[in-house]
């Protein structure tokens, strides 16, 4: 495979990456703020939905295209930004799997307070403080990769 076919799909996998989640994050927080379960039942189970398809494809496609890619390249993988690169994507992914894991929950929660016409549990705000305090360190550590995808520091 040649360097700029896996250029290509490496910027494609990291703009998926980032834009399903900032998308992700956006709706959830919007329908959270409505206060209504029947409301956050129906956008919690999109969001599962498109972690599934898109983040969690993304998610597999960027290591294989940036490991082809580095070796394309002649980049050392266990050396300078893409070891740092590495290492904050193993960062990513330890935040990411357990928000998965929340969001699954919350949208299980929302459908059982919609069905049952009461208010949302107090584990669902719980849940969902611990999915906005994941968010926070795993987009850092997501733009902190496209940083150094983009200027390849000397490190």
């Amino acid at each position: 495979m040649s360097y700029e076919l896996l250029r290509f799909l490496h910027v494609l996998g990291a703009t998926v990456l980032l834009g399903t989640g900032a998308g992700i994050a956006f709706f959830m927080v919007v329908a959270h703020r409505s206060g209504e379960a029947r409301l956050i039942a129906h956008v919690a189970g999109i969001v599962v939905l498109a972690d599934t398809v898109f983040t969690a494809t993304a998610a597999v496609v960027q290591p294989v295209t940036g490991l082809l890619l580095a070796r394309v390249a002649g980049w050392p993988v266990l050396e300078g930004w893409v070891a740092w690169s590495i290492g904050l994507y193993l960062v990513v992914g330890a935040f990411w799997l357990p928000v998965v894991w929340m969001q699954i929950r919350m949208r299980n929660l929302a459908r059982a307070a919609r069905d049952a016409g009461g208010p949302l549990p107090a584990l669902y705000h719980r849940l969902f403080r611990l999915w906005c305090a994941c968010g926070f360190p795993a987009l850092a550590a997501m733009l902190a990769i496209l940083w150094l995808m983009l200027t390849r520091p000397p490190l």
